[in-house]
């Protein structure tokens, strides 16, 4: 089954009408706020479907607060959003003129827990809110946001804000999100929306259900009309996408179909795992998509990882797919969120050939892979020396204690404290608090006490070992540069 007839011009360039409005290149939405408002909205404006990350969304909005807001673009946005009591509380907060002072470390936000309280669910609709529409303002381009399956917590409140804010798309991967279709197909219509929260040692039968109930932010105001956006599920096998057309609580009305050289978390390999002589995943046949079968499933799709070239558009448009999902090659543009300091470092790296891309399969606290950049500015006695806490807590694990209470844990915590919640000691080797080290690399690191700062741990896909030839010399570009050149256009 071929949804779009590929053609070649002239030139050697793709030019496919495609079948359907969807998009043909999606902007990936990468990491705590590299995928920010001003990367999806310009990807939107040219046409493309511009992504927000929303992970760990509501903490970023208040270090951005807590640093000023330049240019008063949460301001502006919070000023819209529906509930201005809440907005004015988080502002009163939060907000410091002029930015806090730098050795200063910031205010933070509570851990999510079960049970988390209206307030709590506000803060995080806000901040969810507040990014959707300054990637939405000004223009009637589409823009998705991007969660985590794994980070369960703020999941509901982060989709509830977005679609207050009109989002057009929502990404899931990083799990099995077959309850997300049917939550967004209660939000759409203000009703109570429930998932089963994964808990070790808790059948799923048996598990708490995390749950938001609009009506209780609704009291004497009527609710606006609000539109289900799109579901796009990231898969890694044909298994899973069969399963999620088949099981899934609603509609789901595409796929990202992510191989192993994408950035940022990858699915393990498909049975026991082997590492190669660098230490990395070996990956096999067996974790090969077979793209021709998820054709059969007769759902969209667009293909990711190394798919960051003109040639790799046109092999996916060849193979039946939408189009392409690109991660990598926006990272590093002009628009994006990472601080400019390593955003620069690594471009002017990888121009020099002086850079590399490690799959480290004990980094995230979630056991699943993850891309690990490495350049020779990289701060790695900083990462190495670090002291270990938790208190952001996106990737923190539910378990029931012998009590039947339900507690938290992660791997990536302090040693003594995993353990003794009955965690596993070799779990926490070579752990890194993602949370925090990616906040670093968006520029709001926390300051700790003796003035020591959180480092950065910058992610990215194998693409970056090839983008050279994409640079041509260049140490800037921006996000229609990006596009210009996937799309075989000269720069």
């Amino acid at each position: 089954m071929s949804f779009i007839e590929k053609k070649l011009d002239a030139n050697g360039s793709c030019h496919t009408p495609q079948a359907t409005a969807l998009p043909r290149i999606i902007q990936g939405g990468m990491g705590v706020g590299i995928s920010n408002w001003r990367l999806a909205r310009a990807v939107s404006e040219a046409g493309e479907l511009g992504v927000v990350s929303g992970t760990a969304i509501d903490s970023l909005l208040v270090r951005r607060l807590q640093d000023g807001d330049p240019g008063g673009h949460m301001r502006r946005a919070m000023a819209a959003f529906p509930f201005s009591d809440v907005a004015a509380l988080v502002q009163a907060r939060f907000f410091i003129d002029g930015g806090k002072p730098a050795d200063q470390p910031h205010v933070m936000l509570s851990m999510y827990r079960v049970g988390a309280s209206p307030a709590r669910e506000r803060i995080t609709m806000l901040a969810a809110f507040v990014e959707v529409w300054l990637a939405k303002e000004g223009h009637a381009g589409a823009v998705g946001i991007n969660l985590l399956t794994k980070v369960q917590f703020p999941n509901l409140a982060v989709l509830y804000g977005a679609m207050l804010a009109g989002v057009d798309y929502v990404l899931m991967g990083a799990g099995i999100p077959k309850d997300i279709p049917g939550v967004l197909d209660a939000l759409a219509t203000h009703s109570v929306a429930t998932m089963r929260l994964d808990v070790e040692g808790v059948t799923p039968d048996e598990a708490p259900l995390l749950t938001l109930d609009p009506s209780v932010h609704w009291v004497g105001v009527t609710a606006p009309q609000l539109t289900r956006p799109k579901f796009i599920a990231i898969v890694a096998s044909n298994s899973l996408a069969t399963m999620l057309v088949r099981k899934s609580s609603g509609r789901v009305d595409g796929f990202v179909v992510e191989g192993p050289t994408a950035g940022g978390h990858n699915a393990p390999p498909r049975g026991a795992m082997q590492l190669n002589a660098a230490g990395e995943p070996l990956y096999g046949e067996r974790d090969v998509v077979d793209l021709a079968k998820l054709c059969e499933l007769g759902v969209s799709f667009w293909v990711a990882g190394g798919a960051g070239s003109p040639g790799a558009l046109c092999d996916a448009l060849d193979a039946g797919a939408q189009g392409i999902q690109v991660g990598t090659l926006f990272a590093y543009c002009e628009e994006s969120g990472m601080a400019p300091g390593y955003r620069d470092q690594i471009v002017a790296a990888t121009a020099a050939g002086d850079v590399s891309v490690f799959t480290d399969p004990l980094a995230s606290p979630t056991g699943y892979p993850f891309k690990v950049v490495h350049w020779p500015a990289e701060p790695v006695e900083a990462m190495a020396s670090r002291k270990r806490v938790c208190d952001l807590g996106y990737l923190r694990t539910a378990f029931r204690r012998d009590s039947g209470r339900i507690d938290y844990r992660c791997p990536a915590e302090p040693v003594d404290t995993y353990v003794a919640k009955g965690g596993k000691l070799e779990d926490t080797v070579g752990r890194k608090c993602l949370c925090n080290a990616l906040m670093a690399d968006v520029g709001h690191a926390q300051v700790r006490d003796g003035g020591e700062v959180e480092a950065p741990l910058i992610t990215s896909g194998d693409d970056l070992s090839v983008m050279r030839a994409f640079l041509q010399g260049r140490t800037q570009y921006g996000a229609r540069d990006v596009i210009a050149y996937l799309k075989g256009a000269a720069l």
